[in-house]
């Protein structure tokens, strides 16, 4: 038997490297911002995610895309991602989530043209609307080999894609609200097809650009004039427009989370300050009523439950999505949308949803960075 002796300063020298590897924080980028419509929303949201992750678990690395969609490492304070200030700290640098699955990190470019590898454990992708939660950064994350919190790149291009989303949970049966899409090839046919919608679906109606959220270019039809208004509206935000029957009822969302055995919070109820839950009754106004619980039975909420976790599983979702539904007056539950990236602001209802089910913001946060690490591990 041989025995190995230290020196003190050899023995000091393990014992701090072991306490390092002990204290080791776990790397989260928090990416935020996009060439999205919804890019303001994202800031909001990202500025609430970065103040409630815990400190003690998580080192926190920013990186912001501008509207023109440049990418830039951010060090500054998080007061200032908020109102858009964050694009003006001198320190920002260029930085880019790098393909290479040997870095599993960023690549920071400084002004003189040096670069480093900042290595990350899991990605935090904070982001709404086109090039967020559509898929396409997804894919980045997974060529990567980087975790992240959220949806596949698959699912969450089924999600995003309202037309797609529709076709998903008819062939589940699932029941949404009649609909028909329309691509911009159709415009100049526009006149003939408005009378075969008008016929198969009825008025009022809302029509809404396929690949859009936070309902930013949504409009309500309830003649043809105002149809066709709104359907130019729609295709300013996309290629591709949805028109669906409006449904009479109640709004009420639910917050699903998880992966092989998801769970779905207690639902809650949506009372809009204006005639539908549009951009401004969700994040500038403030006086949308939000109750939860839902206000709805015992046997509704249960129904409601298992139709968000088929809905869930139908669509491939992983990691998180906000389900929301339509009640009607014969307690018809209709599934209006899923959100792959729900807003995470001090008003959003996930978070709130989570919270009255008794998982504060923070550990929901804590939660889904590491069921995203596992998840990717295993």
């Amino acid at each position: 038997m041989h025995l190995i002796s230290f020196t003190y300063p050899m023995a000091i020298c393990l014992l701090q490297k072991g306490l390092a590897m002990i204290m080791a924080k776990t790397r989260v980028c928090v990416i935020f911002g996009g060439v999205s419509s919804e890019h303001d929303i994202s800031l909001m949201s990202a500025s609430s995610v970065i103040q409630q992750i815990p400190k003690d678990k998580y080192e926190i690395i920013c990186v912001g895309i501008t509207k023109k969609g440049r990418w830039l490492y951010f060090p500054g304070d998080v007061s200032m991602i908020a109102n858009g200030e964050w694009e003006s700290h001198p320190d920002c640098t260029t930085a880019i989530i790098s393909p290479d699955r040997t870095h599993k990190g960023l690549i920071k470019i400084m002004a003189d043209g040096e670069t480093s590898i900042l290595h990350i454990d899991c990605v935090f992708p904070v982001l709404h609307g086109k090039n967020g939660e559509d898929g396409t950064i997804q894919g980045l994350f997974t060529i990567a080999g980087i975790p992240f919190v959220g949806c596949d790149t698959v699912s969450s291009a089924i999600c995003m894609d309202k037309a797609f989303t529709h076709t998903v949970l008819d062939n589940a049966g699932i029941k949404t609200a009649k609909w028909a899409a329309i691509h911009r090839c159709d415009i100049s046919k526009l006149d003939q097809m408005i009378p075969q919608m008008v016929e198969k679906l009825g008025f009022p109606m809302f029509v809404k650009p396929a690949n859009a959220g936070s309902s930013v270019g949504i409009n309500k039809a309830a003649n043809e004039e105002q149809l066709k208004d709104a359907i130019k509206i729609a295709f300013s935000h996309d290629t591709k427009v949805v028109v669906e029957k409006a449904i009479v009822g109640i709004e009420v969302e639910t917050a699903v989370m998880g992966y092989e055995d998801p769970k779905v919070a207690e639902p809650g109820e949506i009372v809009p300050c204006n005639e539908f839950y549009d951009y401004e009754a969700k994040y500038i106004m403030g006086t949308t009523e939000l109750h939860i619980p839902a206000r709805i039975s015992e046997e509704d909420t249960k129904r409601l439950k298992e139709t968000a976790i088929k809905a869930y599983k139908a669509l491939g979702c992983g990691g998180l999505t906000r389900i929301d539904f339509f009640i009607t007056p014969d307690h018809e539950i209709i599934l209006n949308e899923p959100n792959t990236l729900p807003g995470f602001t001090s008003i959003s209802m996930y978070p709130k949803l989570w919270e009255y089910s008794g998982v504060n913001y923070s550990d929901l946060i804590d939660r889904l960075i590491t069921t995203a690490i596992e998840r990717a591990e295993f």
